[in-house]
């Protein structure tokens, strides 16, 4: 399965527990997404205060070290395929981007999206969404 950022947010924040990560994972590989890497980033960069930037770092710093899938080609055209369908259904695309890459990565490799917001992906036909409970 992908770990959608809001899961690392959350564990960062100590929101939810490392332990319901691994229950809901139930001894699957739990990989992450180039975009998560980078949503990260961004959180570390924008920091206001010391703690904050210490937290975001070590949070950052251990998603590297995890199993990063790559963005290749057929990671594309996955991505242009759902982006047209949920655009040709009223479910606008445009604001999603990052879910979308998520939800790609995981369509192209028959992966499960954990998440904590299963608003942003109930809607994209083929995935299955485990919700992460605290």
């Amino acid at each position: 399965m992908i770990a959608d950022t809001t899961v690392w947010v959350d564990i960062e924040r100590r929101l939810v527990s490392r332990a319901a990560l691994a229950t809901a994972s139930a001894g699957e590989p739990v990989f992450v997404a180039p975009v998560t890497i980078a949503e990260l980033q961004y959180g570390l960069s924008r920091a206001t205060t010391e703690q904050q930037r210490s937290r975001r770092l070590a949070a950052l710093s251990e998603v590297k070290a995890m199993n990063c899938l790559p963005i290749g080609a057929e990671t594309g055209e996955v991505f242009g395929r759902l982006a047209a369908d949920l655009d040709s259904r009223g479910r606008p695309s445009k604001h999603r981007t990052q879910d979308l890459w998520i939800a790609s990565l995981a369509l192209q490799h028959g992966l499960k999206v954990l998440t904590q917001n299963r608003k942003d992906f109930d809607d994209i036909p083929g995935l299955t969404v485990v919700l992460l409970s605290p």
